[in-house]
């Protein structure tokens, strides 16, 4: 088994490095780019209609964008956030705030708009509420959550373990529990409907580009919202890229491998954290107006903590640290969630049982989570860092073999 696949890893090697990295990297957009037109060709019963699987490719790169940022704290930085649904949830709620009827008296009632459509189409009369475009609710809700991220990091700066998961877990259920009470004002305070309780905010605004005031019309157009969920991941991608191999990046892992050192050699301890903490709540509230925006709702029904849990998965199985075995475990667990569980809940009913699969969602995501603790706890694609810290007796002992090959050789053939 080993034999097969070193062979495995060496054909891959040899085929990877038939064309330089940047041409692969080439390929893999233009495929990215061309998908909407390839699913139109693929009906698979197990995935759908070629508008179910682009439904939910785009629903998949919004979390892709939620682990990417996560893993600058969890992968890059080593702070444990069990809160992350809390940044989704405020991102979310700026959008329902900025891009919908909700405030429907501000202005007399002429409402708010800027870049926008400030008539209905019908009536001609204003559209109350505010609506400001999407493409600068995203960058409003981004820097929003960012502030709310250092405010979490800030009591946590001297926590560590299982103190710094329950602090972060406590976030991610008040802030939830806050919206749904901000019904009249936030704690009471003033009487301004924030949230409007558990029926939420709807509808949302639809996307719409800055140099037209024409929104789009989705869910019947799929392709357009496509391309701009996957133009915030490639923006995702490349700051974090950027972040890793800045000076910034390398004062989160060496914060992340030892603490005391660091200190010790100059890292700002308490700016290196709140950094981190600050920018991957940022990407959480990025990604948190595109999918309140697709889904057409913000309602705190969507800001459980299982959430937190389901994006976690993502970093720990694909690869803590590595933005390409993130972005492989968003997709593996997007597709186990939407694909795989309805599929199973099928059986029991086939042997005689009233059992629903589903309702043990998180029991099987901890499952998947022990497998990859146990077989693979570096993940499925890891940074090359983090495979040495866990592999590093075992490289050893291949070195060691490989400089005692020749002589065993010789032994053998005496």
């Amino acid at each position: 088994m080993s034999a097969a696949l070193a062979t495995f890893r060496g054909n891959m090697r040899t085929v990877r490095g038939a064309l330089p990295n940047w041409v692969w990297g080439l390929i893999l957009i233009a495929l990215a780019i061309l998908y909407p037109y390839i699913t139109d060709n693929i009906d698979l019963p197990i995935l759908g209609g070629h508008d179910d699987l682009l439904d939910a490719s785009i629903q998949t790169l919004g979390y892709i964008i939620m682990a990417l940022g996560l893993n600058i704290v969890v992968g890059m930085a080593g702070l444990l956030d069990l809160g992350y649904v809390a940044f989704y949830a405020i991102g979310a709620f700026v959008i329902g705030w900025l891009g919908s009827q909700h405030f429907p008296d501000i202005n007399h009632g002429k409402g708010i708009h800027f870049l926008v459509q400030s008539e209905s189409g019908i009536s001609h009369q204003p559209i109350p509420g505010i609506h400001i475009n999407f493409f600068l609710v995203i960058f409003i809700a981004a820097a929003f959550t960012a502030i709310w991220g250092a405010i979490l990091g800030a009591p946590t700066l001297r926590l560590r373990g299982d103190y710094l998961a329950i602090v972060t877990l406590a976030f991610g259920e008040i802030v939830p529990r806050v919206f749904e009470n901000s019904t009249s004002g936030f704690f009471g305070i003033g009487s301004i409907d924030f949230s409007n309780g558990r029926q939420g905010i709807t509808p949302i605004d639809k996307i719409n580009l800055p140099w037209t005031t024409d929104p789009f019309r989705y869910p019947l157009e799929l392709k357009p919202a496509y391309w701009v969920a996957l133009g915030m991941v490639f923006f995702t991608i490349f700051i974090n890229r950027r972040l890793r191999d800045s000076r910034l990046g390398r004062a989160w892992i060496a914060v992340r491998e030892d603490e005391v050192a660091a200190a010790a050699m100059g890292v700002n301890l308490v700016r290196t954290k709140l950094m981190a903490y600050a920018i991957g709540a940022a990407f959480g509230g990025f990604a948190g107006v595109f999918l309140g925006t697709y889904n057409n709702t913000v309602n705190v029904d969507q800001f459980e903590f299982g959430f937190s849990v389901f994006i976690l998965c993502m970093v720990i199985i694909g690869g803590m640290g590595n933005l390409s075995g993130v972005i492989v475990g968003a997709i593996f667990l997007s597709l186990v969630n939407r694909d795989l569980l309805p599929e199973l809940n099928t059986y029991p009913e086939k042997i005689g049982l009233n059992f629903d699969v589903t309702s043990i969602n998180f029991g099987i995501f901890g499952f998947l989570l022990l497998v990859m603790m146990v077989l693979r706890p570096e993940g499925l694609i890891p940074s090359t860092r983090r495979k040495l810290e866990l592999h590093e007796a075992e490289l050893e002992n291949e070195e060691i073999a490989g400089a005692m090959e020749p002589q065993l050789y010789e032994v053998r053939h005496e």
